[in-house]
């Protein structure tokens, strides 16, 4: 399960997302559950349902960044991300938390490390943060084009070939 915002949705890439893409490499369904705009309170709200829904194993999460371009405080980001890490964990879904760059910089936020460890989440920091921050992968100010998207779905399958949170 890939659950997010407009990252997630594909806005921008011309009818690409990642994970479209991703679930292409893995050979494995990867359901979209990207809504733009979202910020991580509402995903918080939304994601007991999704899990629901859709019984996952695992979940990449992918929220925070409308949160800090509209100045929500760090503090409460990283409690809403946490909640939802452990909200997966109790319905026994793995988690991997991307990280988005801290605005106005090319380095990942470091409150999504400082969430990934409250929560025990595994963490990637460069494939979301490396596609954002290359004016040549972007649509727009803040989405992926077609080929970011490739790009993210490509860095994903590489980390979870390595990773147990590519199992099944």
């Amino acid at each position: 399960l890939a659950f997010g915002d407009s990252l997630t949705d594909g806005v921008g890439g011309a009818g690409e997302n990642y994970p479209r893409r991703l679930a292409q490499l893995i050979g494995r369904p990867v359901v979209n559950a990207g809504l733009p705009g979202e910020t991580t309170a509402q995903g918080w709200q939304r994601l007991p349902e999704v899990l629901q829904r859709e019984r996952p194993t695992s979940l990449i999460l992918c929220l925070g960044l409308n949160d800090l371009l509209r100045g929500v405080a760090e503090a409460d980001i990283r409690a809403n991300l946490v909640a939802m890490i452990r909200t997966a964990h109790a319905a026994d879904v793995r988690v991997l938390l991307l990280a988005t760059p801290r605005p106005g910089t090319r380095q990942a936020h470091p409150l999504y490390a400082e969430a990934a460890a409250q929560g025990g989440a595994w963490l990637d920091e460069h494939a979301m943060v490396d596609v954002l921050t290359n004016p040549a992968l972007k649509a727009d100010l803040v989405h992926p084009n077609r080929d970011g998207y490739r790009a993210i779905a490509e860095a994903l399958a590489r980390r979870l070939r390595g990773d147990a949170l590519g199992g099944s």
